[in-house]
Parts: structure tokens; sequence; C-alpha cells
């Protein structure tokens, strides 16, 4: 079935397409302008290197360039807001990953997957490129038509509100903690700001959704680099400490109540005789292994960001676009190698799946370390806005494709979502567990299946037949998305079945 004239002359920002478009895709008519006759101008490059992703139209012509936007996020601000979708609360569970692989297999294991994910960015851009088209939901419309743009609509809203529920569900549940070790509070005190529910809420009012209101996400780049910074400031602590805290482990006590003890005294005193706990392994496997490949898969989720990225860059062009993409997850790469590394020699085998929380072993009023909890939650508060700008830009590719950009709509669904998001948070406790489910199904979904089909329906044919190398190895790239799908979810059945909740995917 054709698409309608409607449904791909326009974009969700309003901005129609010329005419010309069309013929950069084979088997697609051309198109006439929409009812008003209007048109947005084309956008040259000048460095000229968006010409050979473009299929050149059948008369000659200029290849037409991107249309739907003239982005104007310089390419630094574009690194931080990819960076910063990148970088998740993930980063705090890479320790306990590397305790359960050794050092070597988890440098492997992590090598691999930001490889991976470069060559999944690549087959996005590059589909971007030939249809002149820079959003994630129109290149699954140019893919399948109308199931496709739903399927790549229902994945991305899905997987960032898992994502945004999960950083929010931070916020209740440490916030009130970091407040109460600042205040040396009882814990059981019925004040409001100690209490989680009140505190997400506030926190979403004052901080989150005046950013998520903001037309163009470029301009979040300055809270972006904040954030990183933030997350920079917790990986040098982390590292600091190692040199601080000895091992075996000298547990924290508090007047001798063992009540704040997470280690008994009897155990501590066998553990000084046995210093096994205190060898770091290079290669190691144990029952938990598995859970590392989806935990690391995810951590490099940001593709529902990387069109809405690319579509706001200035000058753009693929090169360009695959330049940023590779420093974000260059960056990124070395950032979650020396956090997992130095969490993991500061506690071997003792680290807790919440590297945080393992500090609190030592000393729960560590003042370097509530800063760094409070860095964590401005970082993890401050990427919420990013991720909530995919998750509307497809919403209204789903549900008002044919519409311009009004600032009604655009201010209600932000705070639908928030709204919607907050609920979730506050009254349901097992909230991870559930979004698990929908981080192990859309996350490889994004990542791996979606780019590769794409990739081998959108590329044609002439250019590049099934029997060509590119299209073998995006065929394979799917292949392994749906492995991903089938395992992780495997593992999150068999930890509901045992009741032992590890298998929760986040990012």
């Amino acid at each position: 079935m054709e698409p309608t004239q409607t449904e791909m002359s326009l974009t969700p920002n309003g901005r129609t397409h010329d005419p010309g478009e069309e013929a950069l895709v084979p088997e697609k008519s051309l198109l006439e302008e929409d009812q008003n006759g209007a048109q947005t101008p084309r956008y040259d490059d000048p460095e000229g290197q968006e010409d050979e992703e473009f299929l050149p139209n059948a008369e000659g012509k200029k290849p037409v360039r991107f249309t739907d936007f003239e982005g104007k996020t310089s390419f630094g601000m574009s690194v931080f807001n990819l960076g910063n979708a990148i970088m998740g609360s993930g980063i705090l569970g890479l320790a306990y990953a590397m305790s359960n692989t050794g050092i070597i297999f988890f440098w492997f294991l992590l090598t691999s997957v930001a490889l991976l994910s470069c060559y999944s960015i690549h087959l996005l851009v590059k589909c971007a490129g030939i249809v002149g088209i820079r959003a994630y939901e129109q290149l699954g419309f140019r893919a399948f038509g109308t199931p496709g743009k739903m399927a790549t609509g229902i994945a991305i809203t899905l997987q960032n509100i898992g994502s945004m529920s999960s950083y929010l569900y931070i916020v209740k549940s440490e916030l009130p903690l970091v407040i109460q070790a600042f205040l040396k509070a009882e814990a059981n005190s019925d004040v409001w700001y100690l209490n989680g529910n009140y505190l997400v809420i506030l926190v979403s009012a004052t901080i989150i959704l005046p950013l998520a209101l903001m037309k163009q996400l470029g301009y979040l780049g300055y809270t972006s680099g904040f954030s990183l910074s933030c997350m920079v400031f917790f990986l040098c602590a982390v590292i600091y400490k190692k040199f601080q805290i000895d091992c075996p482990l000298k547990e924290y006590s508090a007047n001798s109540t063992a009540s704040h003890l997470s280690f008994n005294l009897s155990s501590h005193d066998h553990e000084k005789n046995d210093d096994s706990h205190c060898s770091a392994y290079m290669f190691t496997m144990n029952s938990q292994t598995a859970y590392t490949i989806p935990i690391l898969a995810f951590a490099f989720v940001c593709h529902p960001e990387v069109l809405p990225i690319y579509t706001e860059l200035r000058n753009p062009s693929k090169a360009r676009m695959q330049k940023v993409s590779n420093i974000s997850i260059f960056v990124m790469y070395i950032m979650y190698f020396l956090a997992a590394l130095f969490g993991y020699l500061t506690f071997k085998d003792k680290v807790e799946a919440e590297l945080l929380h393992t500090y609190s072993r030592i000393d729960p009023y560590d003042t370097l370390i509530l800063c760094v909890r409070v860095a964590v939650l401005t970082a993890v508060t401050l990427t919420v806005p990013i991720v909530l700008f995919p998750v509307r830009r497809a919403i209204q590719h789903m549900l008002f494709p044919t519409k311009a950009f009004n600032w009604l709509r655009h201010i209600a669904i932000a705070i639908v979502l928030l709204s919607f998001i907050n609920v979730l948070v506050i009254f349901a406790p097992n909230i991870l567990g559930i979004f698990g489910i929908i981080g192990a199904t859309s996350a490889p979904c994004l990542i791996f299946i979606f780019p590769a089909i794409f990739y081998i329906r959108i590329v044609p044919k002439d250019k590049e037949p099934m029997s060509s190398t590119p299209k073998i190895l995006a065929a394979c790239f799917a292949a392994l998305g749906i492995s991903f799908m089938v395992m992780s979810l495997s593992f999150i059945i068999i930890d509901w079945t045992m009741g032992d909740g590890l298998a929760v995917g986040g990012h």
C-alpha cells in the first residue's frame, strides 16, 4: 500500500519536503506540494560530504539535502547531548559485572559492545542519508510503511519511558537518604522532605519539566555538559577511594550497633585470616556471568536520540554525525571501564550490584561519597529531559503526523508523560522489574534489529544486492539482536521464577 501524500510530505515539526526528494527512494512515486504549496528551502552542505550518501535522481540533478530541519547545534554540544544520552545509571553496576567476568573478559565484552553500537549508528545514519530524513520513525515508515513506523515509535516510547522511570526511581530512593545523611535526621522521621514520593514530584516539576519544554534538543547541551561533569566527579571519587580503602574491608560501626553493619564481626574476623576475597581475577565465570552481556549491551543504548541530535547538528553530514557518535561512545567507553575497574579493585568480590551502596558499608556518612551521590542524582535528573525528547517526537509521529509544531501540544505531551511516569514511580514498587521486560524487548530492537532491517530495505538492491557484504553483515547483526532479546528475556523469566530479580535490564 502506497503511503499517502500527507504522510510522506510532512514531518512532526510541520516542515514539508521538496517534491523532488521522493525521487531519492526507489519504488516511491514523486509527490507534489502539499495543499498550501509550502516548501522548505534546501539545506546545502558546505562541505559536500553528504553527496555520496544520497542516491542520484533520474535527471542527474543536484541531490536533495535534508529538508526536515536546519540544524543549529554545534559539534561539541551534540557530543555532550549524545554522551549524556549514553551515560545512564547502569554505570553504578558495572563494577559488579566485572566481578562476575574478570578484568580481561569484561574489557573484551565492553569493547565488543561499543564497536557494535558504533556499527549500529552507522547503519542508522547511512539510512538517513539515503532517504533524506533524520527521524527513526520515518525510517521505519520508508522501510515497512505504517507498521514499521508504529513499531519503531512504540519501541522508542517503551524504552525511553522505562529509562526515565528508572532514573526517577533512583531519585525517589536515593534523594531522601542523601538529605537524611546531610541533616543527620532520623530514618523514621515523617517530615515531607524525607518522603521520596514528594521529592520525585518536586524534582520533576521544578527541574525536569522546564528543561523538557524547550523546543530544541540542542539547548540542553549545557545541562548535558554539567551532567557529564557530575559523572566525571563520580569516576574521580571511585579512583580516589581505591587508594583510601584497604582490604580486608573494615566495616562502619556506630556506637557498636550491629544493625548498621553489612558484615558481622565473626565473619570479619574470619576474613582477616583469609584474604582470598582481596584477589582480583583476570578471567572468571560463575552463575551471574551470563547477566553481564545484556547489562553491557543496554549500557550503550542511545539510538532513539541519535537521529534527533543529527537533525539539529549544524552543517550535517554522515561523516560529521558519525564522528559525534564515535567520540561520545569512546568517552563513555573509557569512563565505563575505569569506573568498573577501580570499583572492582576497591571491593573485589564484595562489590554490590549498586556500587555506591558498597561504600555505605565502610562509612555511610562519608562526605565525599555523599557528594558523589548528589552528583549522580544530578546527572540522572538532567538526563531525563534528553530521553524525553525522542518519546515526544515518537508520539507526534504516531498520533499527529500531519500537524505543524504547536506549543500547546508540545507542552501537553511533556506534562502528560512526566505525570504518567511519576505515577508509575510512586505507585509501582516493582517498576524496575516491570521495565526489565520492556528493556529486554525494545532495546535489542532499537540497537540491533531495526537499524539492520531498515538498512536492508532502504538501500536499493541495484546499489547493494542482498548478496553484498554490507547487507550480509546487516542480516547477521539483526540475528544477533534477536539472540540478545531471547537471552535477556530468558534470564528475566528465570530470575522471576526463582525470585532472584537479578536480570532487570536498565540503562
